[in-house]
C-alpha cells in the first residue's frame, strides 16, 4: 500500500468523508477514491466503481474479480454518529440502541437534571443549547439527528442546523399534528418543502411502538432503513 493514499484515506474519514482504496492482487496496482479526488494507476470500469459504491453503503472491505485480476475494495468510513436532543425517557433506550448498533452517540440536552451521568451511562452528554451543541458537533453525512423534546426551543434549532447540514437521517418525535406545526415554524425560518421533507415525522417506522423501549425501536429500525436499505448515491465514494 503506498503511504501517500493511505494518509488520504484516514484524513478523508477523520474530516466524515467516504473513503477507499482499490487494489489489484496481481499486480498491486492502486488507485484511491474519495468524493473530491481520484488517484492512482488502477484503471476501475463501471463494475468495479459499481461494486465500490455497495462497499461503502455496506460499511465493509471486498474483493471483486476483474478482467486484470482480483481487484481488493478497502472502505475508510467515518464513525457513525447518532445525536439525540432531549434526555427524555425514550432517549435512555434509543442511546443504547444506537451504541450497540456502532454509532458513537452524543444527548443533547442543557437541562442537566435529565443530562446526567446517572441517567446516561457511558454515553457523552451535552449540556449546551442544541443549536450551539450542533454546530460543535457538525452532522455529516455519517450522522443521524433525532430530536426528541417536544419543545419548540429546543427542537427547532436542532433541526435547524440538521437542514442545513448532509445528515443522512433526521427524525422528529410528535404526532402528525405536532409536526405539521413544526413545519410552519420552519418554513417561517426559511426551510422550502423540499428541505423539510428531509424530517421523518412522525419519528420512526410505524410499528404500533407504545413504550419508550419500542419507539427506540422504531427509530432505530427507521435509521438503519435509511442508511441501508434507501439508495444514498450523495453519500457514495465513487
Amino acid at each position: 500500500m503506498k503511504l501517500g493514499f493511505l494518509q488520504k484515506a484516514l484524513a478523508a474519514s477523520r474530516e466524515g468523508r467516504p473513503a477507499v482504496l482499490a487494489t489489484n492482487l496481481t499486480n498491486g496496482l492502486q488507485t484511491f477514491i474519495e468524493a473530491t479526488e481520484t488517484a492512482g494507476d488502477l484503471t476501475l470500469d463501471a463494475a468495479a466503481l459499481q461494486a465500490i459504491r455497495k462497499a461503502v453503503t455496506e460499511d465493509r472491505n471486498a474483493t471483486i474479480e476483474t478482467a486484470d485480476g482480483p481487484v481488493f475494495i478497502e472502505v475508510f468510513n467515518p464513525r457513525l454518529r447518532c445525536v439525540i436532543v432531549g434526555a427524555v425517557h425514550i432517549a435512555q433506550p434509543l442511546a443504547r440502541m444506537a451504541a450497540l448498533t456502532g454509532y458513537l452517540v452524543t444527548v443533547v440536552d442543557p437541562r442537566t437534571a435529565f443530562a446526567s451521568d446517572a441517567r446516561f451511562p457511558d454515553v457523552v452528554l451535552s449540556t449546551d443549547w442544541p443549536d450551539e451543541a450542533m454546530e460543535k458537533l457538525k452532522p455529516n453525512r455519517r450522522t443521524a439527528v433525532v430530536t426528541l423534546t417536544h419543545d419548540p426551543k429546543l427542537d427547532d434549532p436542532a433541526l435547524s442546523v440538521a437542514l442545513r447540514s448532509d445528515a443522512f437521517y433526521i427524525g422528529a418525535l410528535g404526532s402528525k399534528k405536532t409536526h405539521a406545526a413544526r413545519c410552519k415554524r420552519l418554513q417561517a425560518l426559511g426551510f422550502n418543502e423540499e428541505e423539510l421533507a428531509r424530517i421523518h415525522g412522525p419519528v420512526g417506522l410505524d410499528i404500533g411502538a407504545i413504550s419508550p423501549a419500542e419507539i427506540a425501536i422504531a427509530i432505530m429500525a427507521q435509521i438503519t432503513q435509511v442508511l441501508r436499505a434507501e439508495p444514498q448515491s450523495d453519500r457514495e465514494a465513487a
